[in-house]
């Protein structure tokens, strides 16, 4: 298994978040997972959506891969927006009037994804290939088609690290989103939270929250959503978080789902 990251990056970014009405069209700030698979699926040349009801060969292929996401070049884990007003005439898009839409887009959104590879899986092979020569057989997005996305070679990095134990008692620093886990209320064990006394008074602390698409609900066909947290305080109770996996030249942990 290899431990590697890129740094995703766009002029602009829309990814619908699907509960929006029709005056306005709000975009998660995050990226997240299933538009992750996407976009490697993309670079793999694999198809996507072709049958309603039926998941795409990308997702299909690729939805057991683990992924970690850090948002970079950011305001509090926040990024810019815009509010981008199109017209559509498109006949079967209105009743006989132009189609007025509003959405609030980002702008230039960047992330460096993490992803586990299995380096004898042939297509993960493939994959940790592309990335680290910059190839892509079609032209990913971020969520939108006029959002095309790019990655430097340069910064394709493969990183060393372990599964070390995290104390009970301790904090660590998680540099990537995470799961916040429900704790159960018979349970002993306090969530996750920020360390608010244990913060580097040289820098700007912050703690983001956004509920994110984790997956898909095969039954319904949309988007199971989970609650998120990014943050530059140290965090405590880490060792109910899954997935965490300890990177060593970054002397912190990162969040694989």
């Amino acid at each position: 298994m290899k431990l590697i990251s890129f740094d995703l990056q766009a002029d602009f970014a829309f990814f619908r978040k699907p509960e929006t009405n029709n005056t306005i069209n709000l975009s998660y700030n995050v990226i997240h997972k299933p538009a992750i698979l996407g976009i490697l699926g993309a670079i793999l040349g694999l198809s996507g959506y072709q049958e309603k009801g039926k998941l795409p060969e990308y997702y299909e292929k690729l939805k057991d891969l683990k992924v970690g996401i850090e948002p970079l070049n950011h305001d509090k884990g926040n990024f810019a927006k815009t509010n981008i007003k199109y017209s559509n005439t498109v006949g079967y898009a209105n009743k006989g009037s132009n189609f007025l839409t509003e959405e609030l887009t980002l702008i230039s959104p960047a992330y460096r994804i993490y992803l586990l590879l299995d380096m004898e899986n042939e297509l993960q092979n493939t994959l940790y290939d592309s990335l680290q020569n910059g190839h892509s057989v079609y032209i990913p997005y971020l969520g939108k088609n006029e959002c095309a996305a790019w990655w430097d070679p340069s910064a394709f990095k493969e990183h060393d690290f372990s599964e070390r134990r995290i104390e009970k008692d301790g904090s660590v620093r998680i540099k990537s989103v995470f799961k916040k886990n429900i704790v159960l209320k018979d349970s002993t064990d306090k969530e996750p939270f920020a360390d608010l006394l244990s913060v580097d008074i040289e820098e700007e602390n912050f703690i983001y929250f956004e509920r994110l698409p984790k997956d898909f609900d095969l039954e319904l066909m949309q988007y199971n959503l989970s609650e998120f947290a990014f943050s530059n305080y140290p965090i405590r109770n880490a060792h109910l978080i899954e997935g965490l996996v300890f990177i060593n030249e970054l002397n912190a942990y990162v969040q694989l789902f």
